[in-house]
């Protein structure tokens, strides 16, 4: 046995999965996320004033401290991991804004080259790990390529979704109820015994756009074909819903034995 495998097999034992367990309220959070990562970006970047250039910067430091945090804990922790989340999502949105308005990238561009980063990123982590599944994120190296991958996934939908509303003319509306559809299908497809690997990826992909359009739908002007309620108010409620939901994982958390 070599060094190496040693090594790895250590940090295999010392950790517990960095992951929660997958329910219907992980997705529930899973959305809010990616509604809040959609409409505190352009509350930062608009009603605030700090434009897309700080926004950005700003926003990655702080998910730099918070993936910090997340590393160095040996086990899944509500409050950090749904941190990291919610601040990722909005890296993500960011990411894509800034190349689409910034530096002038059409959204066709930059959603098929996010979908190529993630491909790539995953056939080097299976290579790596021979095995996609989030219940074994157990090492440093499996939990790196999980958040680098949940960061392409959240750009990827920024893009896919802002595609098909915006450069598509769909609509907000029409682009919710088509990838809530798709999702629907993804989770038929799931309980029919299709694989859970796959699906579950699928999925996380497929709820960015469906979570930015349902925050472009409630925060965008009437004459944009929104609701005009308000970045601001719309992310308060929602951030405030997580709160309560990440309060709910701890609590259940608590009562799980630590090596369970």
């Amino acid at each position: 046995m070599d060094n190496a495998t040693t090594v790895r097999r250590r940090d295999a034992v010392t950790l517990l999965n960095k992951v929660p367990e997958v329910t219907l309220l992980f997705w529930v959070v899973k959305i809010l996320s990616t509604t809040v990562g959609e409409t505190a970006a352009d509350f930062l970047a608009d009603d605030v004033g700090l434009g897309l250039t700080t926004t950005s910067l700003l926003m990655a430091v702080l998910l730099g401290d918070a993936l910090v945090i997340q590393f160095r804990t040996r086990r899944y922790v509500p409050w950090v991991y749904w941190l990291s989340v919610v601040l990722i999502s909005i890296v993500g949105t960011l990411i894509s804004d800034n190349l689409v308005d910034n530096l002038g990238v059409s959204l066709w561009t930059t959603t098929i080259a996010f979908a190529v980063c993630l491909a790539v990123t995953f056939v080097i982590w299976y290579r790596s790990e021979r095995t996609l599944s989030i219940h074994t994120i157990v090492t440093r190296r499996r939990e790196t390529f999980y958040w680098l991958a949940i960061l392409f996934t959240f750009a990827l939908g920024t893009s896919a979704g802002d595609l098909v509303s915006e450069q598509l003319a769909l609509g907000y509306l029409t682009a919710a109820v088509i990838f809530g559809a798709v999702i629907g299908a993804v989770t038929l497809a799931y309980y029919a015994g299709a694989n859970a690997v796959l699906t579950f990826w699928v999925g996380y992909v497929l709820t960015r756009p469906f979570g930015a359009s349902i925050g472009d739908l409630l925060t965008a002007d009437p004459g944009d074909g929104g609701l005009g309620l308000g970045t601001n108010t719309v992310s308060a409620v929602f951030l405030l819903v997580i709160l309560a939901c990440v309060g709910w994982f701890t609590v259940q958390d608590r009562r799980v034995p630590a090596g369970a």
